[in-house]
């Protein structure tokens, strides 16, 4: 527990650059140099490193792993970065980053919002404070050459084959004489940096986003969801960026790293996903003997190694779940299969070259080949990760209402299916609501265990019917006000697998010979983590 806690993010650094044979040197975002060498006037690139420090000896990476060290440690030409004259003139807004990354806020003339943030990363904030200023600060540190600094430049020519929103990430050297970015100049002066696209407000559309209203994160698109069936999460999209994350081995894609464009359609907002902070891109961990301990199924399984096979999809997809659980609940095995044939037509050896030849040619010269090679054979594998990750998501499925009132139907047709409908009730009388679901999936049993019904704040109607032999577990989580649940549904032997959950009081229920009553006093029987807490 104590090295899962460690590795539970990425890291920090120092920058060594060159230019014209001058060299300049960061060593630690705490221990500043007290003078800086300018650069000569007019240089407009220099030869640098992302973190010339995470080199080490071959005893050390026996134990802790060769991972990308020798990247990290490679020189390489990028352009310095001048806010005055990139896109047209960039001006500081605010300050950004959680505990490990440095970033800003940058603004053009136009409006349009840019992100500009450190390659390396610092975990000394994600320590507790007694740890901050020991041994476990460094080692903890280092886990950063696990990832690729380069990686997220690939990512466009693949996510444009794909279909998939993305950005247009560059890297920069922020000089040390530079001192226009605000509240962050400090903390990048002498440091690689990252600058692309932030997909965040309506200010940020562009014409690649068609007819959107609006950039909203994932907390708004999920309260909305919550709030009225009207709201809905286009799954198929959202599939599509999940399997070529697979693809990529990105396996840091929590709910913080989209944002997502609203849509309206006949009186419906949808909302498409936009992928960012590619920062986990080929991971590669487990090639020291503490990291391969470390990422061992009964360990930390986050942490997967890119290579040309796929080691453990349900690992990859883990940090993931919380999302996954509520974006991805009606899509089939069927479709799962024709996104992944799809992808694998759309991303071709052509494209793959093109994305690898991305990176600067230096780091193309070391994990070029590789990388193009694991991503040809991951895509001929693609179908069956795709499968993979659907019995993921298939073997415990949650099915949410909304706070207006709704019905969830599930019919035990056979043996082998189980068919649920959620539709809209209406508020009044005299309300007119579609008679179609807005919500419908046959679920195979011999994929499915549970099924986990939660209907929010609405006055809801549950109902449950069939006779079969035998049949998948259902979970009805009622919620705060009045509910009806109903079930006629019947398993041979008389087996109990339909169990109410809810208050004691203030409920409807007539059970039948499935029915498990477990409702209580309190509340928790019918709370739902709808953030993520």
């Amino acid at each position: 527990m104590f090295y899962r806690y460690l590795l539970g993010g990425a890291l920090l650094t120092g920058i060594a650059g060159c230019a014209h044979h001058t060299t300049f040197f960061q060593p630690d975002a705490r221990v500043r140099p007290t003078t800086a060498a300018p650069l000569p006037p007019g240089t407009d690139s220099v030869l640098a490193t992302a973190g010339r420090h995470y080199r080490r000896s071959g005893f050390y990476t026996l134990f802790f792993g060769k991972h990308y060290r020798d990247v990290w440690a490679t020189p390489v030409w990028v352009l310095v970065f001048d806010p005055a004259t990139e896109m047209g003139g960039l001006k500081f807004e605010k300050r950004g980053g959680g505990f490990q990354t440095v970033s800003a806020t940058l603004e053009s003339s136009t409006g349009r919002e840019y992100a500009l943030r450190t390659l390396d990363k610092d975990p000394y904030k994600t320590l507790p404070k007694v740890l901050r200023h020991t041994f476990v600060l460094t080692l903890v540190r280092d886990a950063t050459s696990a990832a690729n600094p380069y990686a997220a430049l690939t990512v466009p020519p693949l996510a444009q084959a794909a279909g998939i929103p993305h950005t247009h990430p560059r890297i920069f050297y922020v000089p040390p004489s530079e001192t226009n970015l605000g509240t962050a100049t400090d903390d990048m002066q002498g440091k690689l940096v990252m600058l692309e696209e932030k997909f965040d407000g309506a200010e940020n559309l562009t014409p690649a986003f068609g007819n959107a209203v609006d950039l909203v994160d994932t907390d708004d698109v999920l309260a909305g969801r919550y709030a009225s069936p009207t709201h809905q999460i286009d799954q198929l999209a959202f599939a599509r960026a999940r399997l070529l994350d697979i693809l990529i081995g990105d396996w840091d894609r929590h709910e913080g790293q989209w944002q997502w464009a609203e849509y309206q359609q006949n009186d419906h907002t949808i909302y498409r996903p936009v992928p960012k902070d590619r920062d986990q891109v080929y991971f590669r961990f487990d090639d020291g003997l503490i990291p391969w301990l470390m990422s061992r199924k009964w360990a930390v399984r986050k942490f997967r190694t890119f290579r040309p096979r796929y080691e453990d999809v349900s690992g990859t997809v883990h940090n993931a779940h919380f999302l996954d659980t509520r974006a991805l609940p009606e899509i089939t095995a069927a479709q799962f299969q024709q996104l992944a044939t799809d992808l694998q037509r759309r991303l071709t050896d052509s494209v793959i070259a093109v994305a690898v030849h991305q990176l600067p040619p230096p780091i193309y010269e070391l994990e070029g080949e590789y990388i193009a090679r694991a991503l040809r054979e991951r895509r001929a594998a693609l179908p069956e990760a795709a499968r993979q990750f659907y019995h993921v998501l298939a073997e415990h499925v949650e099915v949410v209402g909304t706070d207006e009132p709704d019905r969830f139907v599930t019919e035990r047709f056979s043996d082998s299916t189980t068919r649920v409908s959620v539709y809209r009730l209406p508020r009044k009388k005299q309300q007119v609501v579609d008679p179609k679901p807005y919500y419908q999936r046959t679920f195979r049993n011999q994929d499915t265990k549970t099924i986990t019904y939660f209907g929010l704040r609405g006055e809801d109607e549950f109902v449950v019917r069939g006779n079969v032999r035998t049949g998948i577990r259902l979970n009805i989580h009622g919620g705060p006000n009045e509910d009806t649940v109903v079930d006629s549904s019947q398993v041979a032997g008389g087996k109990r697998r339909m169990f109410y959950y809810d208050t004691k009081t203030g409920n409807n229920l007539t059970p039948g010979p499935s029915t498990v009553d477990r409702r209580r006093r309190g509340v928790a029987s019918h709370a739902y983590d709808r953030e993520g807490y």
